[in-house]
């Protein structure tokens, strides 16, 4: 009781000297708890809306065909069920002048079962859909009628049919369930409309959906398990409420714990602050902690005493952070809206609160006990003389310990709290490396500083020796900063070279075109129409079909999967071809390829993701569910590729005899110029309606938005980092105020001039700002290698650029902060100093 009410007697005076250790906690925790909340939001979404999201209580999705009559008829006597078919086609205006890629939905007249389209206009969608006046009707996503310039009302072209679009479709309730990833607008008919199209062809991709609203009573698990039991070999993906949107799930999961990485690492910045406020709190306090060793208070109560007195303005910021980080996903709730293709469920969440409160608290208590009990120890005669000469020492084992166990505690928390703790095993580890890698940085420094010699200039060499001397900001400023600007640069390295990647090496590889569903019949034609267009070349074609990785080696996927990284391989329907020859684009690493004559038992070449996916290889055996039979296969050889190329490459790739009878489709690519590309499109439209054509450009400029808004929110969250740094870099200053005080007085009193002292402090900052910016470039070069080559396994490229910016920046900031710790220390009148010591 006697430390808590000499710590509330202390805080009477202000919270001088705590304003950065307050900022630095608020700012830390209030990133932290929005993400967190943000995320909560999102995902309560998913599961409360999920009959909405769905469409159903129960989803089967199977690729082709519907299911057949038997099943069917079960499905329709297990409740209410609505049935929708998915693909990609060509939408076209009537003069054929202009063509988009649409993602196809037609649905019948139950649909939806739950939850409710939105027009921007309002109506009811059934009588939209009829058929009048000899065309059926649509609805449309506003973008396509941009890209046909239409408006409702307005007819276009799909395959061979005339559609009436009479509405601009706003929200689709279901929506998230088809895939987070689309390619063009959508566009919705009647099932009925479907035939009139002619897009129906053997092997054309075509995803039959039933949604099935269960009977009252009907136990989801215990219908699935009957289901699998009466059609054990139907090749349908069954889902329900609990998993109605995996891909988006996963998406915010990973996006989650990216961003609370983020918000952590902008808590840790400010945990170096919080260090160098206490440590400048307790410099500011010496007088007041010697009196009291000299009037025999104990050590111990010296320590208690100002621990309280941090953990309660500890409190303080991390309940300020609580609510700039609870209220703000409130507030932005409108502009997220727009953007998530579900209704997010914002509110206060008080487990997302507490993760941050904990994050936060644990923080503050890891990064104070060092000065705390420093302090403990230090003589009074010490600290009586700490101005000029300030004491070192570490403290006692018992407070190293607590340090130990607080800074466990904190990288449990965020092991614990995520969702990839492989992930956040590496970001622990990185984070304790580049701690240890600044903190060793800071000490070359110095020591450097210190061996420099003397030059012969008096300001570099008052600057030279502010780095070494007892008591120098070097160690904070270098860490401070010096941790938000790597992260800066390995963002600015990690985004310069997907859009590098996606801008500047891919299109000059890759073709200009995809046509996917081109039937066998029209193959010849099709080709022959290509070609005949002036620039066209380059033309390449496979065989292609749709099927799925149902066992290995005897066992079902799921249960083989041996890689959780690599589990998008069984999450849907993967592209599989034959070939007597090996493709072009890719290298055998494992095995050898089969001879051209080939017609013996089955053999498979798998990509390299697959073999890792799964930990097998040569020899191993592979069952492929394709059109509802199950072939079964030998890996013949293991393949690696690049998929980014844009050029046709499969994963799965079967010997010839195996497929040539099943319904099929072939792919093709062509190269042309870009003036050339859009009468390639018209003529390929003309006279192939149901083929659908994909132009690189649009699909990468699809991705290259996407990442832009990804990376945008990550520069967004990475700007708190170096936010957290800068206030640090200002706290670092603020803490040696008194350091410069003391120093101007005796420089001006030694003869020295206002520009003198000027000089050497900024000099002083612009080596700390030069040689931070070289460790962060430096760090940062080497996280984002390790993230674009061993993590995502892309290639690398040294972007110098994104270096250079960081070092201009973190210079300017250091002298900024710099300039202005001078300016004030320079302004104070020397007498009052004088008198006093």
């Amino acid at each position: 009781m006697l430390a808590f009410r000499m710590a509330l007697r202390e805080l009477r005076s202000g919270l001088q000297g705590f304003r950065i250790f307050l900022a630095c906690l608020t700012l830390g925790v209030a990133a932290i708890a929005a993400v967190q909340s943000v995320s909560s939001g999102i995902l309560t979404g998913l599961q409360e809306d999920g009959r909405a999201i769905l469409g159903g209580d129960v989803s089967v999705r199977q690729i082709y065909t519907p299911p057949a009559d038997d099943a069917l008829a079960f499905l329709k006597r297990s409740g209410r069920i609505s049935e929708s078919a998915e693909m990609r086609g060509m939408a076209r205006s009537l003069d054929e002048q202009r063509s988009t890629l649409v993602e196809l939905k037609a649905v019948d007249g139950a649909y939806p079962l739950f939850g409710a389209v939105e027009l921007r206009d309002g109506g009811d969608l059934q009588a939209l859909l009829a058929k009048r006046n000899g065309a059926w009707g649509a609805v449309a996503e506003d973008t396509l009628l941009d890209r046909l310039e239409l408006k409702p009302g307005d007819r276009l072209r799909l395959g061979d049919a005339e559609i009436e679009v009479r509405a601009v479709l706003a929200r689709e309730p279901d929506k998230a369930s088809s895939g987070a990833f689309a390619l063009g607008p959508r566009l919705m008919v009647s099932t009925a409309a479907l035939p009139d199209t002619a897009l129906l062809q053997p092997g054309s991709i075509v995803y039959w959906t039933e949604k099935i609203a269960l009977s009252p009573g009907t136990d989801a698990k215990a219908w699935q398990a009957e289901l699998g039991r009466r059609f054990p070999d139907a090749g349908w993906r069954v889902r329900d409420t609990t998993n109605a949107s995996p891909q988006i799930e996963q998406f915010i999961e990973r996006m989650t714990l990216f961003l609370t990485l983020v918000g952590l690492t902008a808590l840790l910045v400010g945990g170096v602050g919080v260090s160098n406020a206490v440590h400048a709190h307790l410099d500011a306090r010496a007088g007041t902690i010697a009196t009291l060793k000299c009037v025999g208070a104990p050590g111990a109560l010296v320590f208690r005493t100002y621990l309280i007195q941090v953990m309660l303005l500890a409190a303080l910021g991390i309940a300020f952070g609580l609510v700039i980080g609870g209220t703000a996903p409130l507030l932005l709730g409108r502009l997220l809206e727009g953007v998530l293709p579900i209704n997010a469920h914002f509110g206060i969440y008080p487990g997302a609160l507490a993760v941050a409160a904990l994050f936060g608290l644990l923080t503050a208590l890891t990064f104070s006990l060092w000065p705390l009990g420093r302090a403990r120890e230090v003589p009074a005669g010490a600290l009586f003389r700490d101005v000029i000469a300030p004491s070192g020492g570490r403290p006692r084992w018992v407070y190293v310990a607590a340090l130990a166990a607080s800074a466990t505690a904190l990288a449990a928390l965020a092991i614990v709290t995520a969702a990839d703790k492989r992930f956040a095993w590496w970001f622990v580890g990185g984070a304790i490396a580049t701690l240890l890698a600044f903190r060793g940085a800071a000490w070359l420094v110095t020591r450097g500083a210190a061996r420099a010699g003397r030059p012969k200039r008096p300001g570099l060499r008052l600057a030279l020796a502010n780095l070494h001397r007892p008591g120098n900001p070097t160690a904070s400023v270098v860490l401070s900063l010096g941790l938000g600007l790597t992260v800066l640069v390995a963002i600015a390295l990690v985004e310069g070279n997907f859009a590098r990647r996606i801008n500047d090496v891919i299109p000059k590889d890759a073709p200009s075109f995809f046509f996917v569903d081109v039937q066998p019949d029209q193959f010849d034609a099709f080709r022959q129409t290509v070609l005949s267009v002036p620039g066209t070349h380059g033309f390449e074609a496979v065989p292609s079909l749709r099927g799925r990785l149902a066992t290995v080696n005897g066992e079902e996927a799921e249960k083989a999967l041996k890689n959780p990284e690599k589990a998008w391989i069984i999450r849907n329907e993967r592209g599989i071809t034959y070939s007597a020859a090996p493709p072009r684009n890719g290298e055998i690493v494992a095995g050898s390829w089969w001879p051209e004559d080939y017609r013996g038992p089955p053999l498979l070449s798998i990509h390299k993701d697959v073999a890792e996916a799964f930990g097998i290889g040569v020899g191993d055996r592979l069952g492929l569910s394709i059109l509802g039979r199950v072939i079964e296969a030998k890996v013949a050889n293991v393949r690696a590729a690049d998929f980014s190329t844009m050029a046709i490459n499969f994963a799965l790739v079967l010997s010839p005899g195996v497929l040539e009878s099943a319904p099929q489709t072939w792919i093709a690519t062509v190269r042309a110029p870009v003036d050339v590309e859009p009468a390639v499109q018209r003529a390929v439209l003309k006279r192939f309606p149901n083929i659908t054509s994909v132009r690189i450009k649009d699909a990468l400029e699809t991705v290259s938005g996407m990442l832009g808004n990804i990376g945008l929110a990550v520069r967004l969250t990475a700007a708190i980092t170096l936010i957290a740094g800068t206030l640090v870099l200002a706290g670092a200053v603020a803490a040696g105020h008194r350091r410069r005080v003391y120093d101007s007085v005796v420089l001006k009193v030694l003869g020295a001039t206002r520009k003198d002292v000027l000089g050497a402090f900024l000099m002083e900052y612009g080596l700390l700002g030069l040689v931070t910016a070289l460790i962060s470039g430096i760090i940062g070069t080497i996280t984002a290698w390790a993230i674009l080559t061993r993590l995502m396994r892309w290639d690398w490229t040294f972007l110098p650029s994104a270096v250079l910016w960081t070092a201009a920046l973190c210079t300017a900031i250091t002298l900024l902060f710099g300039f202005l710790g001078t300016w004030r220390a320079l302004g104070q009148p020397a007498a009052p100093l004088l008198r006093n010591e």
